[in-house]
């Protein structure tokens, strides 16, 4: 079972990326494998609307979605994250959910029943990590996937981290709680 982690971050090495990081490895001390995407730098083109993928359940646009449409595929759980921008996440991982319509043409979902949780990282503590979570869960609702949430002691929409990540120790907690509460879920929902 693999569980994959996504950074929306357009920093390769930014906080997003940290968090999405210190989870894999708490997955994988769970027993799960992990497999990690950065979008930084990645040349990711707009969904235009076409449909063309409803034929094929491939897109026309040719760019770095490939490798990341045949790594989702091959998930059980899907970790994402972002930043925190204007309230929601940030325009890379927008565009690659957006690029993910392909999963769900058709009648067919390819990614039902699959799991997945989020991070958010913002600059302060109520800066919006909640509404760019429920982007994220809007978008796992959206393929007919299982959405986790960090759970007790906390129980909120997912992990939340505030400034820097290796610096927020109750972000990490949460980020701790979300990883193991999705590495569970994907024990008892694809095991």
């Amino acid at each position: 079972m693999l569980v994959l982690g996504i950074s929306g971050s357009p920093r390769q090495k930014g906080n997003t990326a940290y968090a999405i990081q210190q989870g894999l490895e708490i997955i994988q001390s769970e027993g799960l494998q992990t497999e990690f995407i950065s979008l930084a730098g990645l040349n990711i083109g707009y969904c235009t609307g076409c449909w063309a993928c409803r034929a094929t359940h491939t897109c026309v646009i040719h760019d770095d979605m490939t490798p990341i449409y045949e790594a989702m595929r091959r998930c059980s759980g899907l970790l994402l994250g972002s930043p925190v921008y204007m309230g929601l996440v940030s325009a890379q991982l927008k565009a690659m959910m957006d690029r993910t319509v392909l999963f769900r043409v058709g009648g067919v979902f390819e990614l039902s029943g699959r799991v997945g949780a989020g991070i958010a990282c913002g600059g302060f503590r109520n800066g919006g990590q909640e509404l760019t979570l429920q982007n994220i869960h809007t978008y796992f609702l959206q393929q007919d996937m299982l959405v986790i949430a960090d759970g007790p002691p906390f129980s909120h929409s997912g992990a939340a981290v505030t400034g820097l990540t290796e610096q927020d120790d109750l972000g990490l907690r949460t980020v701790d709680n979300v990883a193991r509460r999705l590495a569970a879920a994907v024990r008892r929902c694809r095991g």
